[in-house]
């Protein structure tokens, strides 16, 4: 199998995660911070050293504790956004057209409740928001702002340190969805003025699935929407307000924090950023093969900076989901086709009408003969509508 659908799951993961999750759960599989014995607080300092990285993958600051663990970053983002909701009731919210659902069915859901109001902000022509945008859409009640790290449909990367410093300037909180962006490229929260970011474990983390997070800032408040055991302080009949308590309830997957432990020491020794370029390469290819062939269109791609490996296309006179079975059926290439869990960015392509688009992701372990081969698959099924 050619495998090009790592935007919704980086596969294979490197040797190290298989080999140190299996290792891990076999020595010391039991739970962390309910007992005195070796392996359980052996357990615990794996689970601590994991936030210690990833806090500083992230530049996040200095309390470490602030990094929490979730199923994803579309359980993160539920606990932030109806957090936020809960401690500014009826507050403007601002967010723009090239979310993911994680961001888009919470904020939907919070304001058909009469909880909140949501203004949706477009990009441009080439994919990207515009922070004019962000400090005209600025409302007495807007509280805060939600953000795609990278688009998971066009990869465009956002200005997000632009933004953000619209959004401080003007007293709101930035949130920013990094499902695309932990692990793909650089990021450094503090110089990019972000107040939260979630994440999840899964994509370019090279961790498994099931295991996510966020980190939130200092100074930042999320009000508390889960309950339940901690394993500290057992008789305090309230949910713990300190983090990472305040935002964690019951076990955490520490198969999943293992694995990405794993994963993110992978990604540190081999270089975020020379993975990165190296995909590049790669999507710069696959991109100026595809514009060559009669009857595709490309949606954005217009440069290799400030952009993720991600390209959406369409073919002329194929439904993208034919295309995709062809692809998989006759060429053994997996991607993604459709709306790609993100509605209102087809809106703005245009695509909605038209079962969205075929979309190949570049990953670490992409070769560029796969690139060659997924090209002339393309090219033999345009050529069957020519």
């Amino acid at each position: 199998m050619i495998y090009l659908d790592n935007s919704a799951t980086t596969f294979p993961k490197p040797k190290e995660v298989y080999d140190f999750m299996d290792h891990f759960y076999r020595t010391h599989g039991v739970n962390p911070g309910r007992s005195g014995f070796d392996a359980a607080i052996e357990t615990g300092e794996l689970v601590s050293d994991t936030r210690k990285m990833l806090t500083n993958l992230f530049n996040g600051g200095g309390d470490f504790n602030r990094l929490t663990f979730s199923y994803n970053a579309t359980d993160s983002l539920n606990m932030i956004i109806q957090g936020l909701a809960l401690e500014h009731p009826g507050c403007h919210v601002i967010t723009t057209m090239l979310e993911h659902n994680s961001v888009l069915r919470p904020l939907y859901t919070l304001e058909q409740r009469g909880q909140i109001e949501v203004t949706y902000l477009p990009f441009d022509e080439r994919g990207y928001v515009s922070p004019d945008d962000v400090k005209k859409a600025i409302k007495k009640n807007t509280k805060f702002m939600v953000c795609t790290h990278c688009s998971n449909v066009i990869g465009t990367i956002q200005p997000l340190a632009e933004i953000g410093k619209v959004c401080h300037e003007n007293g709101l909180i930035f949130v920013v969805d990094g499902s695309q962006g932990a692990g793909a490229v650089d990021l450094d929260m503090q110089a990019q003025n972000i107040d939260v970011y979630c994440f999840t474990g899964h994509k370019c983390l090279m961790g498994p699935t099931g295991i996510g997070g966020s980190y939130v800032r200092e100074g930042v408040t999320i009000g508390q929407t889960r309950f339940g055991g901690t394993g500290v302080r057992s008789a305090v009949p309230g949910h713990l307000e300190e983090y990472p308590y305040r935002l964690e309830a019951g076990t955490l997957n520490l198969l999943g924090v293992a694995g990405l432990n794993a994963g993110v020491k992978w990604i540190m020794k081999e270089g975020i950023m020379n993975i990165h370029n190296r995909e590049m390469v790669l999507w710069k290819k696959l991109r100026d093969g595809l514009k060559e062939i009669e009857g595709v269109t490309i949606y954005c791609a217009t440069s290799v900076e400030n952009q993720n490996p991600v390209l959406s296309f369409n073919v002329k006179g194929w439904d993208s989901s034919d295309v995709g079975t062809m692809l998989d059926v006759d060429y053994d290439i997996a991607c993604r086709i459709g709306l790609h869990c993100a509605p209102k960015v087809h809106e703005g392509l245009g695509t909605i009408n038209c079962h969205g688009s075929v979309r190949f992701s570049v990953g670490a372990f992409t070769t560029e003969q796969e690139i060659d081969t997924a090209i002339e698959a393309v090219k033999d099924i345009a050529s069957m509508k020519n």
